[in-house]
């Protein structure tokens, strides 16, 4: 291994797991906190896309220098010498088994290859301390979170009203908002306790305020454009069924026009005719609570950003661009001070991961287990802000992974706006039988992205479990 003997990574397959109990492990950084909980869900659709693993540098200042995180050392375990076995994830009731190493195919296909060794950001010298490491870091986070907020009372101004410029350093600020917070939360052993725990708080408020506003718009026109197509399109299976398989036909044949071919297509087509006359309607009654629910968001960020809070917000982070508070005993500490919370963020995913549902236990549109799936995705955030931290980049293996589950959270939220929408007192029953079907839909879609996360999840055995 470069770099010396045995670095310990959050990504490296050459860490040995410790077994979770009950599905969560100890610690004073538990995710399962309201403080943590509040500080990753406060993001929009779209904040992890495809390139959510990638650490996010947009929205630069006119003549500003670009703020980037420089590579970060980390320095080798030398006090231990010890020679780590292969990474294994353990099983409920089996015996544990190896993780596929870098550049080996994973469970998702024979196609789908973990990028090998090369990929990887290079593995850090010796002698590097702790707030060598982490302080840069916030720093340039910091500098990130104060250069969106300038462009976006620039672009605030009534000159550029209805422009986008706006809307891009938002999503820039709350960014830089989430990865401090994040870092924060994982990092808070080596940093001053009451200082990290206050301005964690503070930036949870702030990116939640500023992300309802984005988190409605996307809500709207995912479920408009889903009405859209089903107008047109095979309607969802019922529940707990499977679509019908059209009868099979000889080549050059036509197909059956009996009277019970007739019979048995009619209740199909008739819910296709009730399903557009209520469309129009319900898109109509969709647009109408969105469109008020992200009006009050927008009226609420701006009163917000207007606030003596966010300007005390404002005034902590810049501090923090000119000096990240360690906690006492920690200046001159190496970064394997930074290693420890690392893996624990790390291992809090896995064991989230290992407690998912199955799929032969799953219900069609059982929203309670949409909990379990909404918190390994705030896990694999703060596995990927802890590894953007030590690593000075994003584990690439599980950007696939991210995107699925950011897909997965914005199915089911569609979803349940669906069903407030229906259940709206006094509208029709075309209506609410449109409101139905696109309930359905998007349910369908949430059990879609839970398959794909399946597939792209690199650690294979962590998803065998019942």
């Amino acid at each position: 291994m470069p770099g010396g003997a045995g670095v310990r990574r959050p990504d490296h397959p050459t860490t040995t797991r410790p077994t979770a109990v009950n599905g969560a492990l100890p610690g004073p950084e538990s995710p399962e906190s309201p403080e943590a909980r509040e500080a990753l869900e406060a993001d929009g659709p779209g904040g992890g896309g495809p390139g959510a693993g990638v650490p996010e540098r947009t929205v630069p200042g006119a003549g500003a220098p670009e703020a980037g995180v420089p590579e970060r050392a980390v320095p080798d375990r030398t006090a231990s010498k010890r020679a780590f076995p292969d990474r294994t994830v353990p099983e409920a009731g089996a015996s544990k088994r190896t993780v596929p190493e870098a550049g080996a195919p994973e469970a998702g296909g024979p196609d789908h290859v973990v990028p090998g060794p090369t990929a990887a950001p290079p593995l850090p010298a010796d002698g590097v301390t702790a707030e060598a490491v982490l302080a840069p870091y916030l720093q340039g986070q910091a500098a990130d979170f104060l250069r969106s907020l300038r462009l976006h009372r620039e672009h605030s101004a009534p000159s550029d009203a209805g422009g986008q410029g706006a809307e891009a350093a938002a999503r820039a600020l709350r960014r830089s908002a989430r990865r401090i917070s994040g870092s924060l939360h994982t990092f808070r052993t080596v940093l001053d306790p009451a200082w990290a725990d206050h301005l964690r708080t503070e930036l949870a408020w702030l990116s939640g305020t500023l992300a309802r506003e984005h988190a409605y718009a996307g809500r709207l026109t995912r479920l408009l454009d889903a009405l859209h197509q089903l107008s047109g399109a095979t309607l969802p299976a019922a529940r707990g069924t499977k679509p019908a398989a059209k009868p099979a036909t000889k080549p050059g044949t036509q197909p059956a026009t009996t009277a019970a071919a007739r019979t048995a297509g009619a209740p199909e087509a008739q819910g296709r005719a009730v399903l557009g006359v209520g469309a129009a309607r319900a898109g109509a009654l969709l647009e109408r609570q969105l469109t008020l629910a992200r009006t009050r968001a927008h009226s609420a960020a701006l009163q917000a950003l207007g606030s003596s809070r966010f300007h005390a917000v404002a005034d902590a982070v810049a501090l923090l661009a000119s000096e990240v508070p360690l906690a006492p005993g920690t200046t001159g500490r190496g970064a394997e001070a930074l290693l420890e919370p690392a893996e624990r963020a790390e291992q809090r995913l896995l064991a989230a991961v290992v407690a998912l549902p199955a799929d032969e236990s799953a219900e069609p549109y059982n929203e309670a287990q949409d909990a379990a799936w909404h918190q390994a995705r705030l896990l694999l955030r703060l596995h990927r802000y802890a590894h953007e931290v030590v690593l000075g980049a994003a584990d690439p293996v599980l950007t696939g992974a991210g995107h699925a589950l950011d897909l997965h959270r914005d199915a089911a939220e569609a979803a349940a706006a669906a069903a407030a929408a229906a259940r709206t007192p006094r509208i029709a029953p075309a209506t609410a039988y449109a409101l139905g079907v696109l309930h359905a839909d998007q349910r369908h879609e949430v059990e879609a992205a839970r398959a794909v996360f399946r597939e792209t999840w690199p650690y294979a055995t962590a998803m065998t479990a019942p």
